[in-house]
């Protein structure tokens, strides 16, 4: 793990442990990154409840209570389902705070709109959501970590 998420997970970690809440992740693209950067922390079991790795829209739909009609609607990898997703994970877990990803990491997949490298992130918590849509560069695997870092740096202000 590089030491920029090491930083992030161990500041994430301390926030929610002063407050006595708990994470879950839903992740799409970054298929667990952000779960596996918080449990790389020793003592994470403290603050981290749980992560869905819900890659396919079945599984946004069966595990997080994704309508089939918003993802129909916005298409996977939008804020609306991003918001949905984290929403979703609170509903399906003992989180009090939850950090979502949708998005499409390359190198195929890109469509007019949504090009390779755009990620739709969503945090929700106590009745509040906050989303965001950015395109990272390089390739899949730099997209991928990209996206975990702002996942967790978002997250880190989102909590404070």
């Amino acid at each position: 793990m590089s030491n920029e998420l090491a930083s992030l997970s161990t500041a994430v970690g301390l926030a929610l442990q002063a407050k006595g809440w708990l994470l879950a992740t839903a992740e799409s693209c970054t298929g667990g990154g952000v779960a596996q950067a918080v449990t790389d922390i020793s003592g994470s079991s403290a603050w981290f409840e749980r992560g869905f790795v819900t890659y396919s829209n079945g599984a946004k739909s069966g595990m997080l209570g994704v309508p089939a009609t918003l993802i129909a609607a916005h298409g996977a990898v939008s804020e609306e389902v991003a918001a949905a997703m984290a929403q979703g994970t609170l509903a399906h877990s003992e989180a009090q705070v939850a950090v979502s990803t949708t998005g499409i990491a390359g190198p195929t997949g890109g469509v007019p709109g949504k090009p390779v490298g755009t990620i739709c992130f969503g945090w929700a918590m106590d009745g509040r959501v906050q989303t965001q849509r950015l395109v990272f560069a390089g390739d899949r695997q730099a997209v991928r970590e990209q996206a975990v870092a702002h996942a967790l740096r978002e997250l880190l202000r989102f909590i404070r």
